[in-house]
């Protein structure tokens, strides 16, 4: 019995032994696996070499066509309108009639002048006479000849106010709609028709603050209008002294150079300008890009490496941006794919040269 007891203690003892030996064998196995995994494999990524490209400026901006010359056509003084010549659409010439207001109390009072002026002439006369003799003082004379310019003055405000009864045209140009019709009592604040000098056309458009160092006077611009697809130019001829505050624009004033009749006044104008080329401006893929907090990266691959580099961007294509600064240059191979999952100065392989 006793040995029974001593053979089945030494079963369990070994069995204890083998378990034991069992489980220190299998943590070495484990940690032995768990070191080998701390060393990956590098990661295989697609890459693009920076190269020397041509890129021009070009921008899309809103502009309205104007005439060279346009106003709105008041008469000076308020009357009845006895004589109407507005042709609309027409062309006219500088000083054409265009319309007369009613002027016989102007006419009456310049007859009435005219009858006093011959008066005040003969008393002039005779005092010139009498004085000549003695036989009126100066002073006497002196209000007899006051009295002549007096009425003299009197009929040129009446003949400046029977001019301005008459309506013409301030320059050559095409007449609009007109707004009143014959008899009908005016004012200053009456606008009669338009007219528009259409000969020449204007175009004004407004440019993003940060391109205004770039547009001088003479540069030529071209654009479009809406339902026609000619394309025209334009030479800036002026520019707006300052920014407008508001929208942090400049203002800027160009002469159509090839008008024709499909150009009309008050047209929307798409202008399209177009800023000196830099022949070895640094484009790179849009994905290559990495935002951050402050500012953007990007990933540089140098001798099997993960480089990130700051950079300022530009310009932008529909599948290209401008690196304006920062520490990248031509001949540098810029990483395009698997970006979030590289780490500074990680190890990296190439898989793929996009632009060889």
């Amino acid at each position: 019995m006793r040995k029974l007891n001593l053979r089945i203690l030494f079963i369990i003892v070994s069995l204890i032994s083998l378990a034991a030996g069992c489980s220190k064998k299998e943590k070495k196995t484990t940690t032995a696996s768990k070191q080998g995994g701390n060393k990956p494999p590098p990661m295989k990524v697609d890459v693009f070499v920076v190269k020397p490209r041509a890129l021009s400026e070009n921008l899309e901006l809103p502009g309205t066509l104007i005439a060279n010359e346009a106003t709105e056509i008041h008469p000076e003084v308020s009357g009845r309108v006895v004589m109407l010549n507005v042709s609309e659409g027409k062309l006219v010439g500088r000083g054409a009639l265009l319309a007369k207001l009613y002027d016989g109390d102007l006419q009456a009072q310049l007859r009435k002048l005219q009858t006093q002026l011959a008066i005040a002439q003969q008393n002039e006369k005779r005092s010139a006479e009498l004085l000549r003799i003695q036989g009126i003082s100066q002073q006497d004379y002196d209000l007899s000849l006051l009295n002549v310019n007096n009425i003299r003055a009197d009929m040129d405000v009446v003949r400046a106010n029977i001019s301005k009864t008459v309506i013409r045209a301030p320059f050559s140009g095409k007449l609009g709609l007109k707004n009143i019709s014959p008899g009908a009592f005016v004012t200053p604040q009456t606008v009669i028709a338009t007219i528009r000098q259409t000969s020449q056309l204007k175009l004004d458009f407004t440019l993003p603050e940060k391109y205004t160092g770039k547009i001088k006077t003479g540069h030529t611009v071209s654009f479009r209008v809406e339902g026609n697809q000619k394309t025209y130019a334009a030479k800036v001829t002026a520019l707006e002294s300052g920014i407008t505050e508001n929208t942090r624009t400049l203002n800027v004033r160009a002469l159509v150079v090839n008008k024709d009749d499909d150009l009309v006044p008050g047209s929307f104008a798409k202008v399209l300008t177009n800023f000196a080329a830099d022949s070895n401006a640094i484009m790179i893929p849009t994905q290559a890009i990495l935002p951050q907090a402050r500012g953007k990266k990007v990933i540089l691959y140098k001798g099997g490496t993960a480089i990130f580099a700051d950079v300022v961007t530009g310009i932008r294509d529909t599948s290209q941006v401008q690196i304006v600064d920062g520490k990248i240059k031509i001949g540098d191979t810029v990483v395009i794919t698997g970006l979030l999952s590289i780490r500074p100065e990680a190890k990296i392989l190439v898989n793929k040269v996009v632009n060889p």
